[in-house]
């Protein structure tokens, strides 16, 4: 008898459920949500706000959304990071996008500062999804920080004309300064992935 192969399988959906059970209704607390920002914490207060496509630009309705990134002042909420910690800013946050009404991820954060004075002030993201054997890694500019941005070393890595699918735009509303980012997972406009 011959052995086969046995077939691989994907992440999820069962991942938003499990690690953001408060957002989908469940009775547990989960170690993140959405809200990065607690107490005073300096630094410009902002919303991220976009959606997970995929290849034929719909929404993926299954997601989940994390993101870690330094505070205002390009400090990590993090024990090892030698600046100390500013304890009004959590700095990782975690959303899925299936109870959102457009099916987006939403994050209400500050606008991280520079974490070395080299790089840009980014975000870091990681996306998991049906169809992923494991989860993808990116990382979110800004539109505003076009100088920044032109001597990061890890953008100047990223071909030019790809460049645009890791900068969010910035938006003025009635509620606030809110970065626009969209995820694309595959297609024409895919996001460029990081190997970590």
């Amino acid at each position: 008898m011959a052995l086969k192969q046995t077939p691989s399988q994907t992440v999820g959906p069962f991942f938003a459920y499990g690690l953001t059970p408060e957002q989908y209704g469940y009775p547990f607390t989960g170690i993140s949500g959405g809200d990065l920002v607690t107490g005073e914490t300096d630094g410009e207060r902002i919303r991220i706000e976009g959606r997970v496509l995929d290849g034929a630009g719909e929404p993926i309705d299954d997601a989940m959304v994390e993101i870690w990134q330094a505070d205002g002042q390009g400090r990590y909420a993090h024990p090892h990071d030698p600046r100390g910690s500013n304890t009004g800013f959590k700095g990782f946050g975690r959303v899925g996008t299936g109870v959102d009404p457009e099916r987006r991820f939403i994050f209400h954060t500050v606008k991280p500062g520079s974490v070395d004075g080299r790089q840009a002030p980014h975000i870091n993201v990681t996306v998991f999804a049906r169809g992923l054997l494991m989860h993808v890694n990116t990382r979110i500019y800004f539109a505003d920080e076009e100088e920044a941005n032109a001597r990061d070393p890890v953008l100047a890595l990223v071909p030019p004309e790809r460049r645009s699918t890791l900068i969010a735009q910035r938006e003025v509303t009635p509620s606030g300064i809110v970065y626009r980012f969209d995820i694309h997972m595959q297609g024409d406009r895919e996001t460029v992935f990081f190997d970590v």
